[in-house]
């Protein structure tokens, strides 16, 4: 008897012990490495994934807890096959980082932009409190998701 997954609109079967934390068989069974397992404590950010649409760090997850969720990853945020518009504004914008990070921003900025499309300045800090990052000053992100609310 397995777990029973949705992930990204697909019904998967994992055999992995119902406490493994949901990233290990994201990435290891299903082999969606968008998720990265950075600090494993649910604070970086790196692990996010959309649960039941609201961004969760899937490295606190244990899998049988996710079991009756709709499941997405970085890898399922795809709007008719091409980049959602968070994705289009963060290239637009040049606001692309080294790649640890950059899923559970896109994750997170992504269910800011689809459900509160009146965000603000502030609002985008916010949702982008629970992604911590070496690499940027969070402008060009921001500047990306302010653009995203305003093309969308």
């Amino acid at each position: 008897m397995g777990l029973s997954l949705t992930v990204n609109g697909d019904h998967l079967t994992s055999t992995a012990d119902p406490i493994t934390p949901l990233i290990d068989i994201l990435r290891e069974e299903f082999h969606l490495t968008g998720a990265k397992p950075v600090c494993r404590e649910g604070f970086c950010g790196a692990c996010m994934v959309l649960i039941d649409g609201k961004p969760t760090p899937s490295c606190l997850m244990p899998a049988a807890l996710a079991e009756a969720c709709d499941i997405r990853t970085v890898e399922g945020l795809a709007v008719n096959g091409g980049l959602n518009p968070i994705q289009v504004a963060l290239e637009a914008c040049d606001a692309v980082q080294c790649g640890m990070c950059f899923p559970g921003m896109v994750v997170s900025l992504t269910h800011l932009v689809t459900t509160r499309p009146e965000a603000t300045r502030d609002d985008i800090r916010a949702a982008l409190t629970g992604n911590i990052c070496r690499c940027t000053g969070y402008e060009r992100i921001i500047e990306a998701a302010l653009l995203a609310l305003a093309t969308t």
